[in-house]
């Protein structure tokens, strides 16, 4: 993985823009120079949303994209925390700091076969961090013709698929799954990602989402000899690997999701 940088900082980030997509998400904009250049894909800012006692511990969030000094994130509007974020207006500051964890690591390049793929498996907000991630995939320099990036996306529902748009702006290929049926394939993104690994190829495997849709994958990647790096969601406090509230068991031992990851190896977690 990238390694965590060794600074990060508390600031004040004027609000952009802020608005609700479909479902129950909602997609922000602030303006952070300090993060947007130190940011890699993967990595997350921890926003405090209010004052009250109540509301004392920070809600950590991916980062989604940058641009020049704006940086993006999506979030998922679930209790009063999400709501009064939901509520916050441009021009507003909001106090984070960040950028925190380690990110994917795809600097190493993939066999040198026509047929290499990057694969990006989501599920539901877990689509956030892989739209920062395709875009950098997709500007590396590499060899010609350039890998295939695809994108494999699932939802519940098609009211809760996110991002599609800016992947295929992107110049990936997207792949859609949804438990009913409503759009593309009908079942799990993994029974989805089973399907398209059925023929041997060089595929490196990039992948956020729950904890299930995880395990899962790394079965698949164990199974497949395929490398895979997952961004693991888990409930977090501090942030900084301080109050020890988000470890997860490691062939090496505990480790915090927060800032040895959130994005591990699948080789080295224990499900």
């Amino acid at each position: 993985m990238y390694p965590a940088h060794s600074k990060y900082l508390n600031i004040k980030a004027r609000i952009i823009s802020n608005r609700k997509l479909n479902g129950n998400y909602g997609h922000l904009e602030f303006e952070s120079g300090w993060i947007a250049k130190q940011a890699v894909a993967g990595q997350f800012v921890n926003i405090k949303v209010a004052n009250a006692p109540e509301l004392l511990l920070r809600r950590p969030i991916s980062i989604h994209g940058i641009k020049a000094s704006k940086v993006k994130i999506i979030y998922e509007i679930i209790g009063r925390g999400t709501q009064i974020l939901a509520a916050r207006k441009p021009g507003e500051f909001l106090d984070m700091i960040g950028p925190l964890g380690n990110g994917f690591d795809y600097s190493r390049p993939l066999a040198k076969s026509t047929q290499a793929k990057n694969i990006l498996v989501a599920g539901g907000i877990g689509v956030a961090p892989l739209v920062f991630l395709a875009d950098k995939l997709m500007k590396l320099k590499t060899r010609k013709p350039k890998p295939e990036t695809i994108v494999l996306m699932g939802a519940k529902t098609k009211e809760q698929i996110l991002c599609r748009q800016e992947f295929t702006s992107l110049g990936c290929t997207v792949k859609l799954a949804t438990d009913d049926g409503s759009l593309g394939f009908k079942g799990r993104v993994t029974d989805l990602l089973d399907l398209l690994l059925e023929q041997p190829e060089p595929v490196r495997l990039f992948a956020c989402g729950p904890h299930p849709m995880l395990k899962t994958i790394a079965q698949i990647a164990h199974k497949n000899k395929i490398p895979a790096q997952l961004s693991l969601e888990e409930h977090m406090a501090c942030g900084i690997g301080a109050c020890l509230g988000c470890v997860v068991a490691t062939k090496t031992g505990y480790k915090s999701v927060c800032q040895d990851g959130p994005v591990f190896s699948s080789e080295e977690l224990i499900w």
